[in-house]
Formats: C-alpha cells, sequence, structure tokens
C-alpha cells in the first residue's frame, strides 16, 4: 500500500516505514507530522483517487533530521566572449519516515 501527497507544493510516493526527504518543514527533529493533503491511495488492485485530495485520509510521519542536499551549479557561458558566471545552490530538506497511512 502506498499513497502519494502534497507536501510543500510537491508530490510524493509514500509507504509505511519509508524514509523521504521532504521539502524544509517547520519541525523540530523527533516532532510528530500529520499530512492531510493525500491526492491519492493505491492498494494492490484498489485505487482512491482525489478531485484534488481524499477526505478522511491522512499520513502519520515523524521527523528524523534537517539538512542540505549536495550543491547544484549553474554555470553559464557566453563562447567567445569572455562571460562565464558560476552559481551553487544548496536546497535545505526535512528527512521524515513514515510511521502510516490511515485510510
Amino acid at each position: 500500500m502506498f499513497a502519494i501527497a502534497e507536501i510543500a507544493g510537491r508530490q510524493i510516493q509514500l509507504s509505511a516505514g519509508a524514509r523521504v526527504k521532504v521539502p524544509l518543514l517547520d519541525a523540530v527533529a523527533g516532532d510528530k507530522v500529520a499530512v492531510d493533503r493525500v491526492l491519492a491511495v493505491i492498494d494492490g488492485d484498489k485505487s482512491r483517487f482525489g478531485a484534488p485530495a481524499l477526505d478522511n485520509v491522512s499520513i502519520d510521519a515523524t521527523v528524523l533530521e534537517h539538512g542540505k542536499s549536495a550543491k547544484v551549479i549553474n554555470f553559464k557561458m557566453k563562447r567567445r566572449k569572455g562571460y562565464r558566471r558560476i552559481h551553487g545552490h544548496r536546497q535545505n530538506y526535512t528527512l521524515i519516515t513514515v510511521n502510516g497511512i490511515q485510510a
């Protein structure tokens, strides 16, 4: 059984016991988090889809830690002009573990 949920504007596939990196959440490590915006639940042959979200479905998760992902390099260059720009960026994330899906 797995579910597709929207967390901080991103759609993420979640299943029980999974450890997932999600966009930065405003919670302390060790806190319980409930995700209420569940778009779909798939259990074998049975599927339920919301329009846009399902009612009475939530996902319980625990925050493990916060961190920064690997650096992404943005490099711009125009040939024969001497124009070169390098810009790096590290996105913040929250690592959560999914405790269960209440459908």
